[in-house]
């Protein structure tokens, strides 16, 4: 089969996409994780002016389309960094796609589980961490100690259907000529005439990518849920 035989040819520049595109979706996991806690935690604080910040962000990011966002900062933010550095007499800086897309798809995933980790410091009992206090626990201590690994049991749920979406929000970095599993697919099919081949194998490459997570996160939950009592 002739399109068959043009996909094993092209598997290797597949597969190297396909290592791209896990690299984007785990560094913008960790960016994304790191802001929500930060968002999270501000918008719980006694800051006025820290949770109206975060509340704009969440509103703006969880407003704007994901491509936008992603072109506005490739394009529109590099100029903007650039203007600036030439006020002060600084070198061309260039941001390279794989930076871009990495720090763009992370600020927004940021945005919603920001939300996602406020809900789950909430359900915590109040009373294990002014147990925590009472021991003499400093604040740190306790977020990290206490509330951090007592409210994953409840974000996890919200955390990976994030994390699902955020992989497959990784296909946008294409259209800044990030050499990702989808740029590499349409270059083969438009080099073979042959696009429905190598998109189909793009839709299965992400179908194992998203079913691997889902038996991951349901281990996480199994693990998060060890001692408790189910209703």
């Amino acid at each position: 089969m002739e399109g068959f035989d043009k996909l094993i040819e092209y598997l290797p520049s597949l597969l190297e996409g396909a290592l791209v595109t896990l690299e984007v979706a785990f560094a913008s996991l960790a960016i994304a994780i790191v802001l929500g806690l930060i968002t999270a935690s501000v918008k719980l604080s006694r800051s006025r002016a820290g949770r109206f910040v975060a509340e704009v962000y969440t509103t703006v990011v969880r407003g704007v389309p994901e491509l936008v966002l992603m072109l506005l900062i490739f394009f529109g933010g590099q100029i903007q960094v650039n203007n600036i550095g030439a006020y002060f007499e600084w070198d061309y800086i260039d941001v390279d796609a794989f930076t871009a897309g990495v720090l763009t798809i992370g600020f927004i995933y940021g945005a919603y589980l920001g939300e996602t980790f406020r809900g789950a410091f909430l359900a915590v009992p109040v009373g294990l961490l002014e147990a925590g206090y009472a021991y003499g626990m400093s604040g740190l201590q306790v977020f990290f100690r206490i509330l951090v690994p007592q409210m994953m049991r409840h974000a996890l749920p919200g955390l990976g259907n994030n994390w699902l979406v955020l992989m497959k929000t990784t296909a946008l970095v294409s259209v800044i000529g990030l050499h990702d599993l989808v740029l590499k697919a349409g270059q083969a099919g438009g080099t073979t005439r042959l696009p429905f081949i190598f998109y189909l194998f793009v839709a299965f490459a992400f179908l194992v990518f998203t079913t691997i997570s889902i038996w991951g996160l349901k281990w996480l939950e199994k693990r998060y849920s060890v001692g408790v009592r189910r209703a």
